[in-house]
């Protein structure tokens, strides 16, 4: 197992001149060290790794944060040995006893053979350093993962280092926003060659809650097996291309769905029955799944990339994505539509199979079907999915559509026009001396719905003011939800609910004028984004466009004496369109925004701030109203 002298690593690096480097830091990655071994076995890749991490404490609080430390491992890389401890400032070596290991469980109902185990540095102090090694076999060469070299606290020194036979070719890539820092080293030696791929003093990276997954951004390197020879001496591709990458996940589906049973049988029967026309076909298969198989996830060795028989699925109620496209695509085909396994990566992932033909490219399963020439995505783990509308996580991405066990094609997602999701929030203002108060609809079509049907279906209906009130809360925290109503649920499409609200002392009366502020919410206000500092692309959902109408009725015996202008302001990010008119005894103020990208990258933050030095200011602006 690899190591490096800690007292050699402490004399050159003070730890003076580190807390001078990163002020305020209360820890630092001293090394992070990975290599990899790759040789040839029974004429196969096998792989394993050693793994040196070893945090630097600059403080004597730093353990109180920084003192736990863990690491994972599954049936796919396994641990074969493991050692941790602390070296104290004064030399003293303090090993770590106390290893806890729990299965890794990274969302509500999800289920694998990842195991995380934990333990706390002892001891720590200010000087002290906790190291941790690790020794892993890796038991695919198809499944290595991308080494990241920034964390969230700064970096001293950080690589990796991948060797393999001179007679197997290794394809990388280096990925992240600045790959300048990154630097290569090519050793060969003998029958061996090394790639080493290093940097040093990386600051701590930033995370921000409305960014994309780090692999977007944070500086990493991709590797893997293009081609190897084998014993015989022949050249074996193993990932050079996505052909090889389809003849991988071909196989995992090879063995299931031979025949439909009686059960799942009678299911397709009762759908389709007399229905001559493959959409109604679809939309009601689709719908069923929807909402008659439950997701939960079971992912444990290999069930994580083989799906399991529809007949199983139909018979249990449950099962997870594979799943899903399981039976999807068994029971369409067996009804008339055409359906096919399909392979995807969703939006936290950043790169293309055209571009990465490995099984890091994907994380998600769904099923594929071809009507009236045009391919539709079917998602079944989602029961609020619009038939004919993808999952929002899988829009812009790279699918690998399975047309049969000789022929595959990569098909791109499409995205969803901002004219498809459509917030429309309308509140009606009637005026008197103590309060405003009115009536509040909000219309929701596309994704807007689907979240909103899901947020409604999730939560008991006795609670639904209480879960709501946010979305109507507008003006002041004097600002009061009197009743809520849910329109017609059946369109998932399209969902309406209204409210009836008061808000006191929001206008203000002086003699006989009023004034008020028809801005009851300050739309994006405080989000300016703090550039060139912020370096992180920010994600959004989706494309939208948002539209707030106030209609404010002029009591009477009123006019009025001033209104504002409005203001119109578009860039290629995005934009606005303010408005004030008067119809009749009324003023009808009309807010609109058009969110026009899905990734908001660096170079686009002063185009995003340019809209808001337009609008914020407008927020000043009031009505006014005076006794005729």
């Amino acid at each position: 197992m690899a190591a490096i002298s800690i007292c050699q690593q402490t004399r050159s690096q003070d730890v003076e001149e580190i807390k001078k480097k990163f002020p305020g830091t209360e820890a630092v990655i001293l090394n992070s060290n990975m290599n990899y071994k790759i040789k040839i076995k029974d004429g196969k890749p096998v792989v394993e790794s050693n793994d040196l991490q070893q945090l630097l404490f600059l403080s004597s609080n730093a353990g109180a944060y920084m003192g736990r430390y863990g690491f994972s491992h599954s049936s796919f890389h396994r641990l074969l040995d493991y050692e941790a401890y602390t070296q104290t400032p004064e030399n003293k070596k303090i090993k770590v006893t106390d290893f806890k290991t729990s299965d890794d469980q990274r969302g509500s109902v999800f289920y694998d053979d990842v195991k995380e185990t934990l333990f706390d540095f002892p001891g720590v102090a200010a000087g002290s350093i906790g190291t941790l090694k690790l020794n892993y076999a890796h038991e695919d060469a198809h499944l290595l993962s991308p080494f990241y070299f920034s964390r969230r606290i700064p970096v001293i020194n950080s690589q990796v280092s991948i060797s393999f036979p001179k007679d197997m070719k290794i394809k990388y890539l280096l990925k992240g926003n600045d790959t300048s820092v990154i630097k290569m080293n090519i050793d060969s030696r003998r029958n061996e060659i090394t790639y080493t791929f290093s940097v040093k003093d990386l600051p701590a990276e930033n995370r921000y809650p409305d960014a994309p997954d780090n692999a977007w951004y944070s500086p990493h390197v991709i590797f893997y097996i293009e081609n190897y020879k084998d014993g015989d001496g022949k050249t074996i591709s193993y990932l050079a291309n996505t052909n090889d990458l389809f003849e991988l996940d071909k196989d995992y589906v090879k063995n299931i769905n031979k025949e439909v049973g009686p059960a799942l049988q009678h299911v397709i029967d009762s759908l389709t029955d007399k229905v001559n026309n493959n959409e109604e076909k679809a939309r009601k298969i689709y719908s069923w799944v929807q909402q008659n198989i439950k997701y939960v996830a079971f992912e444990a060795g290999m069930e994580g990339f083989v799906p399991r028989d529809a007949n199983l699925i139909c018979n249990r109620r449950f099962g997870d994505c594979k799943d899903m496209s399981s039976i999807l695509t068994t029971m369409l085909n067996k009804a008339g539509v055409p359906a096919y396994y399909t392979w995807i990566g969703t939006r936290d992932i950043p790169y293309r199979y055209t571009e990465v033909p490995t099984t890091i490219v994907d994380n998600h399963m769904i099923c594929t079907i071809r009507l009236n020439d045009k391919y539709i995505f079917l998602d079944g783990t989602d029961p609020f999915c619009v038939f004919g509308i993808p999952p929002y996580a899988i829009q812009d991405k790279e699918a690998l559509v399975m047309m049969n066990d000789k022929e595959y094609k990569i098909i791109t997602v499409p995205v969803i026009p901002k004219d498809k999701n459509v917030f429309i929030d309308s509140t009606i203002i009637n005026l008197n001396d103590k309060e405003i108060s009115g009536t509040i609809s909000q219309n929701m079509q596309g994704y807007f719905a689907e979240s909103m049907n899901a947020t409604l279906t999730y939560t008991d209906q006795k609670d639904w003011n209480e879960k709501l009130k946010a979305n109507f809360n507008r003006g002041s925290n004097k600002f009061n939800l009197i009743s809520l109503e849910v329109g017609d649920r059946s369109d998932k499409n399209k969902i309406r609910i209204s409210g009836k609200y008061k808000l006191l002392d929001y206008a203000k009366k002086l003699a006989d004028e009023y004034y008020i502020n028809l801005n009851l919410i300050r739309h994006f206000e405080h989000q300016e984004i703090d550039y060139p500092k912020r370096k992180i692309p920010i994600e959004s959902s989706f494309l939208y466009t948002k539209k707030y109408v106030i209609v404010l009725n002029i009591p009477d015996g009123y006019k009025i004496s001033y209104l504002p202008s409005g203001k119109s302001f578009h860039n290629e990010v995005w934009g606005f369109d303010l408005s004030y008119d008067q119809k009749a005894q009324q003023v009808i103020y009309t807010l609109q925004f058009d969110n026009n990208h899905l990734l908001l990258t660096p170079d686009k933050f002063e185009a995003w701030n340019k809209v808001l030095e337009n609008l914020l200011p407008l927020y000043k602006e009031s009505v006014s109203l005076e006794k005729k």
